[in-house]
């Protein structure tokens, strides 16, 4: 059996261009699972192995790792940064037990890291934070630590200062030790050498130091008492109580450094090993029962318990279908037969593999802890729940956002039909933010995804990996239907033609529910009026209908149906007229309800110099764009605005038109993400 105590399952997140990637590089080439680094923009870098990560020098899909650090094993998972592929860094973070948060030195706490910070916190990750790009003109390691703390709410906990700013970094003062990491500009990242704190910093450093160990202390009460007394605790103590915290997530070690350069990441690893929990440190995944209520026992982390295995990622390569799967619990084997517990169906376990990227190692068994993939399950997909057949438990599923753009798409050549299906559902099982779907009316296939980027990567996967070339119309806005006012109604449906009728009578009021709430059904029948085993035929009834909104189809949400009344016929009522009187309720009151179309509204941040911040706010707000800040930096201004989703189609290339902006290397793309559940009247 493996040690577990020596697993660290890790995580690499954060906003585009941070360094994400090139950090996982030099993670690689230290630990020795590479020999020779590969950079992002010269598209050769190990976990980028997709074409279109090649080309656009961009991460689309999270790939995993192995290698080893002072005799721990890291398991890493490289995940995107750009917000259309957020669902990667979702699911990753699902089945991770730590992470490394990367923040650009200039550009700080950007849109798309606080959407996984807010990840990371919803699923429990502890984290170590990594203030990179320190080399970067305009990096500021100080003014990131700070936006850390007012920006995500978070507690940093440096532990290294930086040895100079922009072209003249040069290394990093470790705290604990008071001692400095100085590389030379060879690029090699083992051509370093540790001397004494420069005379310039001796100050700064007790200060910080002093710091990191009042907070560190506070997580032992007996070693905190022992500090008030003038006792300061030895290396060992103090790193016990930073693991502690760490862990719990009272606050998070902060390092930095340059990964271009290859200064500092040493120390990142480091801390990863010392600081981050192993499997068997972090709170067991809940078991729910097939209701998805929770049962009150857990997965415990353990090779001997029952088998619980995760299944987070699907991909199709030339090889056939790989399972990315998770193993909370027990251990799993070649030839072993696993029930998957939403389909009701067991499968064979015919091969396992440790994946480095794309490439793969054949292992006999893997036990708790591990993060490996399985090849050939037919059935699975991502969010099912493995587990030993003779004790059947589900872990508790993924729940993924709904798409909120579409583009219909059509094979170029005749009888591309069948080819491009096939290809389609292989996309979706891979995929869980995509979706594809048939218009009625017109028989178009229509694409879903989170953003345009997503849509056109997907086109492509079409063409290149498949071979099926698509003509594309224009993307469509994925628009929802509520309603304004209360209303109380009554409805009837009676019919008689001969034989038993049908009759169903009810009286109901329908209003605007809460933002967010989706559709909600309540019963206040008294007196029988309407039979108790009636009000689930009028829920379906009245449920089936708000797929389809009165105004232009689209879905209605956020209101609340309430059954008050009616009557019924001892003969001629059952369920069926119920339902059909349900039905034809939404369809006579909600267009006197004051029905609304409601439009998804982006939350964009743009990054741009001073001189053209009056080009950039007057092109938002000719988008009908809502100005909620302005921000002002050393190299330039952040305007964050909200801006209806319908007019942002092709505002990078749109927003590069205006002399300079996003262009320069002080002032990357505009980056954009959606702000969930904002939708505005429009």
């Amino acid at each position: 059996m493996k040690d577990l105590t020596r697993y660290r399952n890790i995580g690499i997140f954060a906003h585009v261009d941070a360094g994400k990637t090139t950090t996982t590089e030099r993670i690689l080439k230290l630990t020795g699972k590479i020999h020779k680094i590969g950079e992002v923009h010269e598209g050769a870098a190990t976990t980028d192995f997709m074409e279109q990560e090649q080309e656009r020098g961009i991460t689309i899909q999270s790939a995993a790792t192995s290698c080893f650090w002072n005799d721990h094993q890291l398991n890493i998972i490289d995940t995107p940064g750009h917000v259309d592929f957020t669902i990667e860094v979702y699911r990753s973070l699902k089945v991770l037990d730590g992470g490394i948060g990367v923040f650009c030195g200039s550009g700080g706490v950007e849109p798309q890291s606080e959407t996984n910070w807010r990840y990371a916190n919803d699923s429990k990750v502890a984290r170590v934070i990594y203030v990179n790009k320190l080399d970067r003109t305009g990096a500021d390691f100080y003014r990131v630590v700070k936006q850390v703390e007012k920006v995500l709410g978070a507690k940093p906990l440096v532990m290294v200062l930086p040895i100079g700013v922009e072209d003249q970094f040069t290394g990093v003062v470790d705290l604990l030790t008071r001692k400095a990491w100085i590389w030379d500009d060879s690029g090699d990242p083992m051509n370093y050498t540790i001397k004494e704190v420069p005379a310039d910093m001796a100050d700064q450093v007790e200060t910080y130091r002093e710091q990191l160990i009042e907070l560190a202390v506070e997580q032992d009460d007996d070693v905190m008492e022992q500090y008030l007394e003038g006792e300061e605790p030895d290396l060992d103590t103090i790193k016990r109580c930073i693991r502690k915290g760490t862990r719990e997530m009272v606050f998070f070690p902060t390092y930095c450094g340059s990964s271009f350069k290859n200064k500092g990441v040493q120390l990142v690893l480091d801390a990863v090993v010392d600081y981050l929990p192993n499997p068997m440190e972090v709170k067991p995944q809940p078991e729910i029962d097939l209701e998805g209520n929770e049962t009150g026992t857990f997965a415990i982390v353990d090779p001997e318990k029952p088998l619980r295995a995760l299944a987070f990622k699907i991909m199709d390569d030339r090889y056939g279908a790989l399972t990315f799967t998770r193993l909370y619990s027990g251990t799993l084997s070649k030839g072993d037969t696993v029930l998957n517990t939403a389909t009701g169906k067991t499968e064979r376990i015919s091969r396992l593999v440790e994946m480095h990227a794309n490439s793969r190692e054949e292992i006999e068994s893997a036990q708790a802890g591990d993060i490996i993939a399985i090849v050939g399950m037919k059935n699975v997909q991502t969010g099912h729940t493995l587990c030993d057949p003779k004790q059947p438990a589900t872990l508790e599923p993924m729940v993924f956002p709904d798409p909120v753009i579409s583009i219909a798409v059509k094979p170029k050549t005749k009888g591309g039909d069948e080819k491009m299906g096939t290809a389609l559902s292989k996309m979706v099982q891979e995929d869980p933010s995509f979706r594809v779907m048939t218009d009625e009316e017109s028989g178009e296939t229509i694409l879903q995804g989170m953003g345009e980027l997503h849509l056109d990567i997907k086109v492509d996967i079409l063409k290149r990996t498949h071979g099926v070339e698509v003509e594309v119309g224009k993307p469509q806005v994925a628009y929802r239907e509520s309603i304004t006012k209360r209303l109380e109604d009554s409805y009837t449906h009676k019919k008689q033609s001969g034989g038993s009728g049908q009759y169903g009578k009810i009286d109901y009021i329908i209003e605007p529910g809460e933002p967010g709430t989706g559709y909600e059904f309540e019963s206040k029948v008294v007196g029988g009026a309407v039979p108790r085993e009636y009000w689930g035929a009028v829920e379906k009834g009245f449920e089936s209908s708000i797929d389809r909104g009165v105004l232009a189809g689209f879905p209605c949400v956020d209101l609340k149906f309430t059954l008050v009344g009616g009557g019924f016929h001892p003969v001629d009522s059952s369920a069926l007229a119920f339902e059909i009187a349900a039905r034809a309720a939404y369809r006579q009151s909600v267009p006197k309800a004051g029905p609304q179309l409601l439009e998804p509204i982006m939350n964009v941040d743009v990054f741009t110099p001073d001189d053209y911040m009056g080009d950039v706010i007057g092109d938002l707000n000719r988008r009908r764009g809502m100005i909620k800040s302005q921000e002002t930096g050393a190299v330039g201004a952040r305007i964050k605005a909200d801006v209806p989703l319908s007019e942002m189609f092709g505002y990078i290339g749109d927003l590069r038109t205006i002399p300079l902006v996003g262009v320069s290397s002080l002032c990357p793309s505009p980056t954009m993400r959606l702000a969930p559940a904002m939708w505005r009247r429009k």
